[in-house]
Order: C-alpha cells, then structure tokens, then sequence
C-alpha cells in the first residue's frame, strides 16, 4: 500500500469514528458518503464557499455538518469529504432550504459544481468500526 493510500485510508477511519451524529463502535450501522474532488485549476477557494454555503444550510436544518480534508501532501485529490448519507425527507428540506437562500439545487447545482472540479467520486460506507469488530463481523458464517 503506498504512503498516499495510508494516508487516505487513515482520514478516511479517522473522520467516520469522529462524524457528529454517527453511531458508536458498539451499534456502528449509519451510512456516510465519502467524496474526494479534484478542484479545477485556479476554482480552489470558489469550490470551498460553495462547501461553505451548503454547510451554513446544512447547519439550519440540524444535520451534522461535512468534514472537508485538505489535501496537503500525497495523491493528486484536493479535497476529501465525509457527509452523513441523508434520507430522501431531510434532502428535500435542505433543497428546499438552499433555493430559499438563492443558492441552486438539484440538477442546476450538480452544473454548477462542475464548473469547479475537474473530477470527483462518491463512495457509500458503514460504520464507524474498528478493525476488530469488522474482522469478527466478517469471521461469522
């Protein structure tokens, strides 16, 4: 494994036992989206208060903020982020919420991110666990 993949991997561990509003160790079964972006040349600091003003939106309706890493040394991402994965009622209530402050949502925003990036992926997860409570999870017939 290269020292980019440790180092990915260890955010990765790190951000899910530390998310507000996840579950502990002992009953770890809520679902994150994991997304790391690749920022557009010279788009840095627009693509972080697009972030920032969906997470002011994301604070008004009560859900646990994203936590955005910055890439400082390693792989060629820019940013890692790690949201709680939303059910279709609370995504409804922040889209609605972000038209009401003049911000774009649903396809138009999926566009206007684009103008921002180069590329990015989003990856579903459980948890958190620890290594040892997934080696017995997986250990069960």
């Amino acid at each position: 494994m290269s020292i980019s993949t440790r180092v990915l991997f260890v955010a990765l561990v790190s951000c899910l036992l530390t998310l507000p509003g996840m579950a502990s160790a002992q009953d770890a079964t809520h679902r994150a989206l994991i997304s790391i972006y690749h920022a557009a040349p010279g788009k840095q600091l627009d693509l972080l208060k697009w972030f920032a003003a969906r997470e002011s939106v994301d604070r008004e309706a009560g859900v646990a903020p994203t936590q955005v890493y910055a890439h400082v040394d390693g792989d060629s991402w820019d940013y890692l982020a790690i949201s709680p994965d939303l059910d279709e009622a609370t995504s409804a209530r922040i889209d609605a919420l972000v038209r009401k402050h003049g911000m774009t949502a649903g396809p138009k925003a999926s566009l206007e991110i684009r103008t921002m990036i180069l590329s990015h992926t989003d990856t579903y997860v459980v948890g958190p666990y620890s290594a040892s409570e997934l080696v017995d999870r997986y250990s069960k017939p």
